[in-house]
């Protein structure tokens, strides 16, 4: 199978490489893209050196599979220019979220609504993945009404250029900036653009993305703050739901739930935390709790990897589902 990885100089496209080859991915050549200044370069995959191309290129060859992390502006204009060659694209990007011809994929959720006419596939916003992964089947039982969720989300969400702020930072050293204000011992209620409504784009996201995944009659509402953490995002996540509910099934569901681990026993400070979460691909609940002040109302914590499950780690996820299903021209002509 030929696999095109689009960013693959990048943090999240790194990170890409080295979950298809953690998972097995059948992958027999690999073709890395990235941006012009990249071209040339080398990347090692499984133990094999792979020279770096530009987008024309990559088309040129055709690649079965491509899977971008690069950027909406780069997946609008290219995303296209692959599929009209026969090639399937993951993308990683806000690009195609909220396309209504394109389907928004969690695996463990919606994977099973993939056919074989999807030739642009949209991977989730990072924070939204763990959030509706830990809904779904709480939404199955209970039919959630109304979700408030805050997020304190990992820096590595806005790149290389964030953590060498926080480095420059800590180690007292000038440099560039990627946020407007410091972010060591800060945090910036300020995660992506404001709009006109005064939210940011990434609380859009987790509004409008919940609603096209689980169910347009779910009520999201999000603030979404920056803060000084490398290893994943966390969300408080409050949840009304059309029924009452009972602790210990909320429990069982949430433990028999693809993709989740629970971690939620207060007595002995077992819960989720980021540096817990740092490198593995679930997702991480606990502080499972009674909002006592409304009925119907559920509180907990929700933690993943932003660059693996909610990202790299899901794009492949994708990916997997398109090969066992038999989507894929590659398996398609075998």
């Amino acid at each position: 199978m030929k696999v095109a990885v689009v960013g693959a100089t990048g943090m999240v496209g790194n990170i890409m490489l080295r979950v298809l080859k953690e998972r097995n991915f059948p992958v027999t050549e690999l073709i890395p893209v990235a941006s012009e200044r990249s071209v040339g370069k080398s990347v090692n995959f499984n133990g094999a050196d792979y020279t770096v191309v530009g987008l024309e290129t990559a088309v040129s060859m055709q690649p079965d599979l491509a899977i971008f992390s690069a950027g909406g502006n780069t997946s609008l204009e290219w995303a296209p220019k692959f599929a009209a060659v026969g090639t399937t694209v993951v993308d990683n990007s806000s690009a195609w979220r909220m396309d209504p011809e394109k389907k928004l994929v969690v695996p463990e959720i919606n994977g099973d609504l993939l056919t074989a006419e999807d030739k642009i596939i949209a991977n989730p916003n990072c924070s939204t993945i763990q959030l509706v992964l830990a809904l779904k089947p709480l939404h199955e039982k209970y039919a959630v009404k109304r979700v408030v969720v805050s997020t304190y989300q990992s820096i590595t969400g806005t790149g290389v250029a964030a953590t060498t702020q926080l480095e420059n930072e800590r180690n007292g050293t000038e440099g560039e900036m990627a946020y407007p204000y410091p972010i060591d011992k800060n945090c910036l209620p300020h995660c992506d653009v404001f709009m006109e409504n005064g939210y940011t784009k990434e609380e859009m996201k987790l509004t409008k993305e919940t609603k096209k995944i689980l169910d347009p009659s779910i009520n999201v509402t999000a603030t979404a703050v920056r803060v000084p953490v490398v290893g994943g995002h966390s969300e408080a996540v409050n949840i009304e739901f059309e029924s009452d509910f009972d602790l210990s099934t909320v429990r069982s569901l949430l433990h028999n739930q693809d993709g989740i681990t629970l971690k939620d026993d207060p007595t002995t400070n077992i819960y989720p935390m980021p540096i817990y979460a740092e490198g593995k691909d679930d997702v991480f609940v606990g502080r499972i709790r009674r909002d006592e002040s409304q009925a119907n109302t559920l509180n907990m914590w929700i933690v993943s990897d932003n660059l693996r499950k909610g990202a790299a780690t899901n794009a492949v996820q994708i990916a997997e589902i398109l090969v066992k299903k038999g989507l894929l021209r590659t398996t398609l002509t075998a």
